[in-house]
């Protein structure tokens, strides 16, 4: 999936992934994760989603990453916030209390960038990359994390012969198979319902790293 594709994408306000509303399963599981409130939450590929508002709300530093910064914009000015440019060698995009959002390539998120990061929020990166591109996505999150990060991962099960990605299916079989090397991995909700006349399950999975 190149590039381009996601910038025309948010140019044309096709944006039907962009949740209004703060995630329910967030609200709902985050304390799982079992944090203490002041630790930085990656949010990997965020868009301009409400998430990182709520989060930085709990008192949490939040870091995202997003391809377009026309979306970071977005964020920035419909939430009303104050925020300077960002001064990074890699990206561009914003700064602003406790909340850094780095607009470029997720690919080029490095270990350092992610030295702070105590936990990981996912709710529409592994869903936005097809099939070959998602074992790439997994391998680049588990080297980019110090030890013992703990993730939060929403994803979305459907028959994807019925209908095409983004945001794509990815099943539970795959959940494990990309990430069980490193992460204890645990299912603690599941949501069926039908989405453009597709049943659709979304699952919500906490993955601890293993000892």
């Amino acid at each position: 999936m190149e590039a381009d594709f996601w910038h025309q994408m948010w140019r044309s306000g096709r944006v039907g992934f962009h949740q209004p509303d703060v995630n329910a399963f967030l609200i709902k599981h985050w304390k799982k994760l079992n944090l203490s409130g002041h630790e930085q939450v990656f949010v990997p590929l965020c868009g301009k989603s409400l998430d990182m508002l709520w989060l930085n709300q709990q008192g949490h530093a939040v870091l995202g990453v997003e391809l377009s910064e026309k979306a970071l914009q977005e964020f920035v000015t419909e939430n009303g916030l104050q925020a300077t440019a960002l001064k990074h060698p890699r990206f561009s995009g914003f700064e602003m209390d406790k909340m850094s959002l780095l607009s470029g390539d997720f690919f080029d998120v490095s270990g350092k960038d992610c030295s702070e990061v105590k936990a990981v929020y996912d709710r529409a990166a592994l869903v936005a990359l097809p099939p070959e591109m998602r074992q790439q996505y997994a391998s680049h999150l588990k080297a980019v994390l110090a030890p013992g990060v703990p993730i939060l991962l929403i994803a979305m099960d459907y028959d994807q012969s019925l209908q095409s990605g983004p945001p794509f299916a990815v099943s539970e079989q795959e959940v494990k198979a990309l990430f069980k090397d490193t992460f204890n991995i645990e299912k603690i909700e599941s949501d069926t319902f039908e989405r453009k006349g597709v049943q659709t399950t979304e699952n919500v999975f906490v993955l601890t790293p293993k000892a």
